[in-house]
């Protein structure tokens, strides 16, 4: 399996393209603010055919350059309904201004196609399952991706903004709330296996096992506690 990672824009946040090999189809995961260039280079640099863009939610910092992707390759977005007006609305989902010097950077809108994620789906995308699991708190619309174990590869999660290194989305911006996030944590990251590699929203990867280990956010709810989860990465 191939996956291209690469941080972008004014927050860093991270895009994915993966694949399973080089030359053959990919996802986009996630183009952020500024990721166009950097989408670019990795499809060319890996033979790369895109088919599909998907998207862990819908703040700006994750779906800023889905237009222009989108447009150069002729593919669809999938976006969760919950977060598909942040989309047309940036400012609104963000409850400020994002100022317009950075506006003039963007643009606004949807892709020609959009299709809606469900939870529990199984998206069949470049010879690739991603399961979609619905994980609310950081926003309503907020979702995971798992790849499954494959020959020598361990699970993969897709985390968006759900789970960091260390850390939880914040969810003091609208939509965001703090009991769904750590009830979001218990129901999708507690299950899964230790050795699943966390592919997050913002910062380096990670693992479950280390962070059911080391994260107080994960290591509360695991003991059935509440923990009120603190700002961190992202918008």
């Amino acid at each position: 399996m191939l996956i291209a990672g690469f941080p972008a824009g004014a927050w860093g946040t991270n895009c994915y393209l993966v694949a399973p090999a080089a030359g053959e189809e990919c996802v986009i995961i996630d183009p952020g603010h500024q990721a166009a260039d950097g989408v670019a280079e990795a499809i060319a640099k890996h033979r790369l055919k895109p088919v599909a863009v998907v998207l862990t939610h819908g703040h700006l910092d994750h779906v800023a350059s889905v237009v222009p992707v989108c447009g150069a390759h002729d593919v669809p977005a999938w976006i969760h309904p919950d977060d598909r007006y942040m989309m047309n609305d940036p400012e609104k989902a963000l409850g400020r201004s994002i100022g317009m010097p950075l506006l003039g950077e963007l643009t606004i809108g949807e892709p020609d196609d959009v299709k809606e994620l469900t939870d529990g789906a199984a998206l069949d995308l470049a010879g690739l399952e991603l399961t979609v699991s619905h994980a609310p708190g950081h926003t309503k619309g907020s979702v995971t991706f798992g790849l499954p174990e494959a020959a020598d590869i361990p699970p993969i999660l897709f985390s968006g903004d759900l789970l960091f290194a260390g850390s939880i989305g914040r969810t003091d911006l609208p939509g965001g709330d703090s009991a769904e996030i750590l009830d979001s944590l218990a129901r999708v990251c507690l299950p899964l296996d230790d050795s699943t590699v966390v592919l997050s929203g913002h910062g380096p990867q990670t693992t479950i096992g280390r962070e059911r280990a080391t994260n107080p956010y994960l290591r509360q709810v695991a003991a059935g506690q509440g923990a009120q989860p603190a700002p961190r990465r992202g918008m």
